[in-house]
């Protein structure tokens, strides 16, 4: 195993990359910091990451988005730099309420949202919230979360297995053992190590709020959508399974594909399918057409 102070060289050359053209900038809210990266400009494009990753994840996708688009992926409250929620078991309502705010605050009326992973429980509440900001909304391997019922059994169970891997193993553990299940059987190297390096960057406080979310919440409690929405999901994802984000995006009423050649992490693993799917849907919300 390298040591924690070495960063590979294709993750090196990521993060250089990242600084230097999907920089960070901290945001002053009312009464928190919330953390964005940004690039490009005209139409927004708004990025929501999963619950091990981060902003950085979306870099390759941003940069060939950012050459028609304005790009704003965040790291989600308790995720890098940005403050966490006041609740210790928030609901997605809280994580749109933030969302909200830094709209407001980057003067964004109107945005293609993508949520991938978890990032689509709190992109499917903003979605009901606030319809009128959302021109149309991608979701990417949508976690259904297990907070109906009907799970509860199941949701103990998840709940406690993260919650003991965060405890026993701490977040670089956790991401030197999780990386490879993000993706797809032979993944590159260079996507491995970049799934490695934003799972590295996990708060434990951020990661435990998540992990509420996560398994406090349910995607299709926010149903029905009052704004267009499409499911996309990785062909060989092992986490939100095809067959899973099929029945969601069947009772959501949205169309679905699949992303070849690519597990969970398929903004990571396959980012130049994944942003022409984007670039497609963003024109499709500009004409108001409707799959």
């Amino acid at each position: 195993m390298l040591p924690a102070t070495h960063t590979p060289a294709p993750a090196a050359e990521l993060e250089a990359l990242l600084a230097q053209r999907f920089a960070q900038r901290t945001l002053v809210l009312n009464d928190s910091h919330q953390a964005i990266r940004e690039t490009g400009s005209g139409p927004a494009v708004v990025l929501l990451h999963g619950i091990g990753s981060g902003a950085g994840s979306w870099l390759e996708v941003a940069l060939q988005l950012g050459q028609h688009a304005r790009v704003v992926a965040w790291d989600a409250p308790g995720y890098g730099d940005s403050t966490p929620l006041p609740p210790l078991a928030p609901k997605a309502e809280n994580y749109a309420e933030r969302l909200f705010q830094t709209l407001d605050a980057l003067n964004i009326e109107h945005c293609l949202l993508v949520g991938h992973s978890l990032g689509a429980i709190t992109a499917a509440a903003f979605a009901r919230l606030h319809p009128q900001r959302v021109r149309r909304l991608v979701l990417i391997s949508p976690a259904q979360g297990y907070g109906d019922p009907a799970r509860d059994i199941q949701r103990q169970q998840v709940r406690k297995k993260r919650i003991t891997a965060l405890e026993q193993l701490g977040i670089a553990q956790m991401a030197a053992q999780r990386s490879a299940a993000m993706l797809s059987p032979h993944p590159s190297v260079k996507a491995l190590e970049w799934v490695r390096w934003n799972m590295a960057r996990l708060n434990p406080q951020g990661y435990r709020q998540a992990i509420e979310l996560l398994c406090g919440d349910h995607l299709l409690r926010h149903a029905p959508l009052a704004v267009p929405c499409e499911v996309h999901c990785g062909e060989a994802d092992g986490i939100t399974a095809p067959e899973t984000c099929l029945s969601l995006a069947k009772a959501l009423g949205a169309p679905f594909t699949l992303i070849p050649d690519a597990g969970h992490a398929s903004p990571i693993e396959q980012p130049c399918l994944v942003a022409g799917r984007l670039a497609f849907a963003l024109k499709e919300s500009l004409t108001g057409s409707v799959q």
